[in-house]
């Protein structure tokens, strides 16, 4: 059931049954397959592929030539950046049929992942971290953590908004957006009441 207010390309395909929210745009050449639920006002580039049962968030953004494949759940506010790509299955053969094995990815609420970068199934994203560009993730990343490289190990930290977060003797990150950030049992959170 595809909401009013969509736009689909003319050159793009859409498989029936699937949910699509009011206000998503679908670009050139894309495919989104059968059983696939996708929020309102998301925005799917060119050349997208989003296979079967892939559950996308209201507001994601998904930049040219993505692959997003069966087991991916991408959480509101998501940015997939060019070319990035995900896995399903740890092993694969082309001889050996492994639907059954698909392994779970889970992509939190405001995360973002750089271009070219791939994220090896079976991983969670944490809200808000920072996937860097050509990265290739094989574990997960914690919450507002900024991950590089090939195998991805974290290099610091990143606000909601997007600026990097140098922590104080305090234990507190102040972001030029006004928001302020600690450390609490080893992980970072923003601190309630502060915008």
């Amino acid at each position: 059931m595809t909401q009013e207010g969509v736009f689909c390309h003319e050159s793009s395909y859409i498989d029936q049954p699937c949910k699509i929210g009011g206000g998503t745009k679908i670009w050139h050449f894309s495919h989104v397959m059968k059983d696939c639920e996708i929020g309102e006002n998301c925005n799917i580039g060119q050349n997208v592929v989003i296979s079967p049962g892939v559950k996308l968030g209201e507001r994601v953004k998904i930049q040219n030539n993505v692959s997003v494949y069966t087991g991916v759940i991408c959480e509101d506010d998501v940015f997939l950046g060019p070319s990035c790509v995900f896995t399903n299955v740890i092993n694969p053969r082309s001889a050996v049929n492994r639907k059954e094995e698909y392994a779970k990815t889970l992509v939190k609420k405001g995360a973002s992942i750089g271009a070219n970068a791939t994220i090896v199934c079976g991983v969670t994203l944490g809200e808000f971290c920072f996937i860097g560009a050509g990265s290739v993730v094989t574990k997960d990343v914690d919450a507002y953590a900024l991950v590089v490289g090939n195998p991805a190990i974290q290099k610091g930290w990143y606000s909601e908004k997007g600026h990097r977060l140098k922590f104080d003797e305090k234990g507190q990150a102040h972001c030029p957006s006004g928001d302020i950030y600690e450390f609490e049992d080893g992980k970072v959170v923003k601190l309630k009441g502060v915008s």
